[in-house]
């Protein structure tokens, strides 16, 4: 889960939480670079136990990255990928298990939010790729220049998704990449090593909290066990917190906002493809041929201590005086569900709380002023006690016409300083600025002195260039209020002069009273009086949170319930939920991998499915044409930029879908049914590993009853163990 601004918010409020990670580089010599030794101590002073690591997360950077050339084909992405964990190893160096994690099928609640952001990425790729086009052929019809087209087929990000040839690939890849390493590598001599590939159904992460939690449940499990969990998602901070494991620590990329990006017309830094003029480029100096490529900067890493951050929120959240036994675990779980209200990835967050305006910081101050009502916990084990949480929501309510007020003061002075700011850049520009020999230096930059030469040439030059771009005003020029010229005869002024930029038009205006009625009619197209609606989305916001919590306290309570709505309701709106059903259907089963890619494709995707399942994208006279629209609105709901917005898709129809599928089921080939086909984690030990032996002997006897793994054997792991089809056995 993605959740904007969280980490932001959770690192300046809470410092200590981050410290830099300590990476050994390798040594070169002659040319040659030795491979690190990770078997030695680690340099972070502190040994880890378990390393997870939530593949997605480094599958996507590595296939399509941001701040570099992009791989060429499918081999550098795979090289790309295993040289990312070498260098994840290197740093954490686990002493017992690495377990891998691939997002395979998720939960249908999930399923909205992927298919969301796959119609985006395929919208937004084919509209850059036509502005593009379009913008280049402008700029070759007025002479300008552009070096030429590269002629390469785009990488569709879309195919890491559980069910592409793709995946496929990459698990039979990351098998070879962990039999090498297990047989060279000294630091993984006595390692355990778990593989949960994209035909495991669960997103990666809660694979990785399933099996802690199972771990946890052991009479064998260690309790000082020392995890470490890589992953660049904001849930992962309170999926570690949900573990209640003393000791859990999380690494990621260190943020870096705004890196330069290159024009993808011309290569040159410092404007975007909608402002490349195609001028070459300008000559910065004797040997500038590399004055425009970015620097690339090896990425740094972080740890997010969650044991200090569970220091800060004791402090936080310990209260006197309570009518109960204050107990830090439970209010730790409330902590985590009061995070849900600010965004999560199964449900929108409510109108009234925005991490950036401080919610998380208001509910809490709620949350302690209102327990001494409640008389105990918000949350027990993972279940949600509504009677307490409609007491928080209501206090919520009360509030919420000033805090929309507030954003709105907050947003207009915001406007207004930036306004006056770029007047005052305008005003204070200096008029003429010396080039050449005579432009001015930074202090300190000036390392000698050099010599002026042919100063009446340079003089001559500076006039010149003066008299042809004059700046200085005319004596018949008028002048605004803020003293700047304006211009003659009331020209109008380019729209990218104006200081103010075109807003999105806000019909809701939260800030005006009425703001409830418009937003039901704005929104959901019905009416506020409308009782028995509002109470119908207050009902599926309830399920939802209560689904929620299930998912990160004990795994996933029904694959079938989703929020059927785009948008929330309002904290005021959370009146008489007490009594509301949460129970879900028991016994529903995921969508299979191709399944899947049907419910979160779009038809420009439809290259990765079978022929006759991608025609059912295309056919007008298809059952399931409706969920596949080639364009689709998306509501900016309040926000300035796209990716922000809400794109409003059609929900997929389940029985639908499948009657559609059982008339193309029958044309997949072998292949593809196995493609189709849900799988488990697998186990890779290497051959000086304790257990080796007890699986050699269970390949031997051929046993095909699952057995219980002794957990003397492997670092006190439990669980089943059943023969894998395409097992590596010794000297194999």
């Amino acid at each position: 889960m993605g959740v904007p601004a969280f980490f932001r918010w959770l690192s300046r409020k809470y410092p200590s939480i981050i410290v830099n990670c300590v990476e050994e580089k390798a040594k070169e010599c002659n040319g040659v670079k030795a491979p690190i030794d990770t078997s030695k101590p680690n340099p972070n002073e502190v040994e880890f136990d378990n390393l997870y690591l939530d593949m997605n997360g480094i599958i996507h950077p590595c296939t399509h990255p941001e701040d570099k050339p992009a791989p060429k084909n499918e081999d550098e992405m795979m090289v790309a990928i295993f040289e990312y964990i070498d260098r994840i190893f290197n740093i954490v160096r686990p002493r017992r298990l690495l377990y891998m994690a691939i997002d395979g099928v998720a939960p249908r609640a999930k399923m909205n939010q992927q298919r969301s952001r796959r119609f985006r990425a395929s919208k937004e790729g084919m509209e850059a790729a036509e502005e593009k086009k379009k913008i280049r052929e402008e700029i070759l019809a007025k002479g300008g220049i552009l070096p030429p087209e590269e002629v390469k087929e785009r990488f569709d990000s879309n195919c890491i998704t559980p069910g592409t040839e793709f995946m496929d690939n990459l698990a039979k890849c990351l098998r070879y990449y962990i039999a090498d390493r297990l047989n060279s590598d000294p630091g993984w001599k006595n390692l355990t090593v778990i593989l949960s590939d994209a035909s495991a159904p669960g997103e990666g992460e809660h694979k990785i909290m399933d099996y802690i939690r199972r771990q946890r449940a052991q009479p064998n499990h260690d309790p000082n066990t020392h995890h470490c969990l890589c992953g660049a998602d904001a849930d992962l901070i309170m999926l570690g917190l949900a573990t209640h494991e003393p000791n859990f620590t999380i690494i990621r990329e260190e943020f870096k906002p705004n890196k330069p990006r290159p024009c993808a017309l011309c290569n040159q830094l410092g404007h975007e493809v909608k402002d490349c003029q195609g001028l070459p480029r300008e000559k910065q100096g004797k040997h500038d041929q590399f004055a425009d490529t970015v620097p690339v900067a090896e990425q740094e890493f972080i740890f997010i201590r969650l044991c200090v951050l569970r220091e800060y929120l004791e402090r936080e959240l310990t209260m006197a005086s309570l009518p109960f036994t204050f107990d830090f675990e439970r209010s730790v779980d409330d902590w985590v569900f009061m995070c849900f209200f600010v965004g999560n990835d199964f449900l929108p967050h409510l109108p009234s709380l925005e991490i950036r305006e401080g919610a998380i910081d208001r509910l809490v101050n709620i949350y302690k002023n209102v327990v001494h009502k409640t008389g105990g916990y918000l949350t027990e084990s993972g279940f949600v006690n509504l009677q307490r949480v409609q007491m928080i929501m209501l206090a919520v309510g009360e509030v919420e016409d000033s805090i929309f007020k507030k954003r709105k003061d907050d947003d207009d002075n915001f406007k207004r300083r930036q306004k006056e700011k770029k007047k005052r850049m305008k005003r204070d520009h200096p008029s003429f600025i010396p080039g050449g020999q005579f432009s001015p230096q930074a202090l300190g930059n000036r390392s000698s002195p050099q010599a002026i030469s042919n100063p009446r040439q340079a003089a001559f030059e500076m006039r010149m260039h003066d008299r042809q771009n004059p700046t200085t005003p005319s004596p018949n020029t008028s002048f605004t209020s803020d003293g700047s010229p304006s211009p003659a005869g009331g020209i109008k002024r380019k729209a990218e002069d104006s200081d103010s930029e075109p807003e999105p038009e806000d019909n809701i205006r939260l800030w005006e009273t009425g703001w409830k009625q418009r937003y039901y009619k704005n929104k959901f197209d019905v009416d506020a009086s409308d009782e028995k609606f509002r109470r119908k989305v207050v009902q599926s916001y309830v399920e939802g949170l209560c689904w929620v919590l299930r998912y990160y306290y004990q795994g996933c309570a029904s694959w079938n319930w989703y929020y059927p709505f785009h948008y929330a309701p309002f904290a005021s709106d959370f009146e008489g939920i007490a009594d509301m059903p949460s129970d879900f259907e028991k016994g529903s089963k995921p969508f299979k991998p191709l399944e899947q890619l049907m419910g979160v494709f779009p038809a420009a995707s439809g290259n990765f499915l079978p022929p006759t399942w991608r025609k059912l994208m295309t056919d007008p006279e298809s059952s399931i044409i409706d969920f596949y629209p080639e364009d689709f609105a998306i509501d900016l709901n309040g926000k300035k930029y796209a990716w922000q917005g809400v794109a409003l898709l059609p929900f997929v129809d389940e029985r639908r879908l499948r009657a559609a599928l059982e008339e193309v089921y029958p044309d997949l080939t072998p292949e593809e049914s196995r493609r189709n086909s849900l799988g488990g984690d697998v186990l890779f030990v290497g051959k000086h590993h304790p257990l080796c032996d007890f699986i050699v002997e269970q390949y031997k006897t051929k046993n095909t009853e699952p057995v219980d793994m002794p957990p003397e054997l492997c670092h006190g792991i439990q669980g089943k163990l059943t023969l894998n089809d395409n097992a590596v056995l010794p000297d194999q």
